[in-house]
């Protein structure tokens, strides 16, 4: 063969490996640019928007978003720090902030989604000035809900707290004026109990599986620097949390297209986060 025919072969050699290399790596990259997010199961409102940042995920950035679904909430954070998923979306920052204090603060907030107001029911009074000297009032007992509710009472004026808690506790309470019995109960059983008492603090969530309406409540939680700990967030561990790819699955849920969702699916109930003042 002449010294020419060995060039052109040497040269045909090196395109068929240039673009066998070229397939592969695009591959690769393809792959990589795969995120799987925990989340919890059984809410088809949060399914639906989480659908369309898929969506808009895959059409603008090219992330392809694979959902883990989890029915423990004891579950979804020991999968990220163990590498099992990439991302979660399912807790606020006061749940994320008791997650670390135990268990070697890995983990981090990249971006907020919404938050849903925790609200005050009654089935005896239309206004929180009706409450009645020992009246009792049913509040969730984990630590981060119970303190929630104890801020929603302090800011309805049924109570006072002490300045500069991180989160209060019953023991916190510095000023009672209608000595109301205060009952701390499961966070899942304080819509089962309304009807017993005068009044019920119940997260939106309970209250939305238990018929009751954002409007039949007589106090809603307002947002404000204390709630802001409430805003739920996307959560990845701290080494990942400038990662490219990540902060892009942050901007495909940050858009007018996913606030106007929540509006949708949820009204007054569930309020878009990410751009909203909390003075």
């Amino acid at each position: 063969m002449s010294k020419k025919g060995w060039l052109i072969s040497g040269i045909a050699v090196v395109a068929v490996a240039a673009l066998a290399y070229v397939s592969f790596g695009n591959h690769g990259t393809s792959s990589n640019k795969t995120v799987t997010v925990g989340i919890m199961s059984a809410n088809k409102d949060d399914d639906d928007i989480w659908k369309s940042v898929a969506q808009t995920a895959k059409d603008k950035y090219g992330v392809t978003i694979k959902f883990k679904q989890f029915s423990d909430y004891s579950q979804p954070n020991k999968a990220l720090q163990n590498g099992d998923i990439d991302l979660n979306s399912f807790q606020h920052y006061a749940f994320l902030d008791a997650y670390n204090k135990k268990n070697g603060n890995e983990l981090t907030s990249i971006g907020e989604t919404a938050i849903s107001p925790i609200r005050l029911y009654s089935n005896s009074y239309k206004n929180v000035s009706d409450f009645k000297d020992g009246d009792t009032i049913v509040i969730p007992n984990d630590p981060s809900n119970e303190s929630r509710a104890l801020y929603l009472l302090k800011y309805a004026g049924l109570i006072e707290l002490k300045s500069g808690l991180t989160l209060a506790t019953t023991k916190d309470i510095t000023s009672n004026p209608k000595n109301l019995k205060i009952k701390e109960v499961s966070a899942d059983q304080t819509a089962r109990n309304l009807p017993d008492v005068q009044g019920a603090v119940i997260n939106g969530n309970y209250a939305q599986s238990a018929g009751l309406k954002y409007q039949d409540a007589i106090f809603v939680e307002p947002l404000n620097k204390d709630s802001h700990q409430w805003v739920n967030i996307i959560v990845a561990q701290k080494k990942n949390k400038n990662k490219k790819i990540y902060q892009d699955v942050v901007k495909a849920y940050q858009t007018n297209k996913t606030k106007q969702l929540i509006k949708e699916k949820y009204g007054e109930s569930e309020v878009a986060a990410w751009d909203k003042q909390f003075n």
